[in-house]
């Protein structure tokens, strides 16, 4: 008897997930590395909102809720899509979940048929793809260049579309590349999935963090009938720093929030209920903190773009958003270190853990392979200690 069903058994580990713990078990070992794997803000959640969580628990405000959020918190999702997007959007259009991810997951299990294909564009996330088998689709991954700044176009998208296709997955600003798109790419796009009739599910959690004057677009504002065709999905985590708080929302067509409000209740049910309370004050509170954390993170980013540009056989672009650098490695394939020759990704990424105690996470398990992740959601402090053993680690290989 197989003891697993053939759905787990096709799930890949997470590589973020896998090199963090592999971080944390050198750390409990007491060695001294830097952290440059997961996406986590380093900042603290801001004072105000867990005041509000606080004064939800002393107010006996801990039993469930309703499966989708309770009102106050939809309402201000719907004021910050006002707000920040000029979105309007109605209570009933809004589902909180535990978190952006669950919020992806909900998604592909009430979208997707088995068949039913969704595009990819690589570099991705690592979950997208999981998701996307879990719910039995079929992922169809679209490379995009780095001379094209990781950003795909609406010509290349038209090229694989097919009668299965139900959806488009777009992250802007992008993990891992910290790519922006612009308001005329979202347009072209627009256009393709207004006239072929698929969704787009637009990933937007990195929402604060673009360093252009341009700012955020989403593609739900270029018109009323892409926005039919949109799914945003947004949360907290990187927001206000509230990733132990698991808050994330969807926003789009009544019927598909109705859906997966109808699948919650069977699964998980409600997000925790002083974390809603909380989420409301984040919301609808001072912003100042959002502020501070993306000039603290522009600053962060210059420092590690012009390091890692300094490093003979790395070049890495400036991104324009989000809190990471993707750095090219290929030129550093090939050459050896004690006796091992750097062929991919994966073992630069391995060799820098163990030899030079620095974590990153190999660009393979985002799809693109002669790069990595670096996050700097972490102090100038480490990211000046961390390049630094990156530079000795590459002038030591022959």
């Amino acid at each position: 008897m197989t003891i697993l069903s053939e759905r787990a058994r096709r799930i890949a580990p997470s590589a973020t997930m896998a090199m963090d713990a592999k971080t944390k078990e050198l750390l409990r070992q007491g060695v001294d590395v830097v952290n440059f794997t997961v996406g986590e803000p380093d900042f603290d959640t801001p004072a105000h909102v867990k005041k509000a969580a606080v004064e939800a628990i002393n107010a006996g405000f801990n039993k469930y809720t309703p499966v989708a959020g309770i009102p106050e918190l939809k309402e201000a999702v719907c004021y910050k899509f006002k707000r920040d997007n000029g979105l309007t959007y109605t209570p009933a259009e809004i589902a909180v979940s535990i978190g952006a991810k669950h919020s992806l997951y909900n998604i592909f299990q009430v979208l997707l048929d088995p068949g039913d294909e969704v595009i990819i564009p690589a570099p991705y996330w690592v979950s997208y793809l999981e998701q996307v088998k879990v719910a039995d689709g079929c992922p169809v991954v679209l490379s995009s260049r780095e001379e094209q700044g990781f950003r795909l176009d609406a010509a290349q998208i038209k090229e694989v579309l097919t009668p299965r296709t139900k959806a488009l997955i777009l992250n802007s600003p992008s993990n891992p590349t910290g790519c922006v798109y612009s308001r005329r790419q979202l347009e072209e796009i627009a256009a393709l999935a207004v006239e072929k009739q698929f969704f787009v599910i637009s990933d937007e959690v990195y929402e604060p963090f673009i360093y252009s004057d341009t700012g955020h677009v989403s593609i739900a504002q270029i018109s009323p009938e892409v926005k039919e065709m949109t799914l945003i999905v947004h949360g907290l985590s990187k927001s206000h720093s509230m990733t132990g708080w698991r808050i994330g929302y969807t926003a789009g067509r009544k019927e598909i929030i109705a859906a997966i409000s109808s699948l919650q209740s069977h699964s998980t049910s409600n997000p925790a209920s002083m974390a809603q309370k909380a989420a409301v004050v984040a919301l609808t509170g001072s912003q100042d903190s959002v502020t501070e954390m993306r000039e603290a993170f522009r600053r962060r980013r210059d420092i590690i773009v012009k390091r890692l540009n300094s490093i003979p056989g790395l070049s890495c672009r400036l991104p324009e958003g989000a809190f990471y650098v993707f750095p090219n490695i290929s030129k550093l394939f090939g050459r050896r270190y004690k006796g091992q020759t750097v062929a991919d990704s994966m073992q630069l990424a391995e060799l820098l853990l163990t030899e030079a105690h620095v974590a990153t996470v190999p660009g393979s398990a985002f799809g693109a392979e002669g790069y990595l992740r670096i996050s700097y959601a972490t102090s100038e402090a480490n990211i000046e200690k961390g390049l630094d053993r990156i530079a000795a680690f590459v002038a030591a290989l022959e």
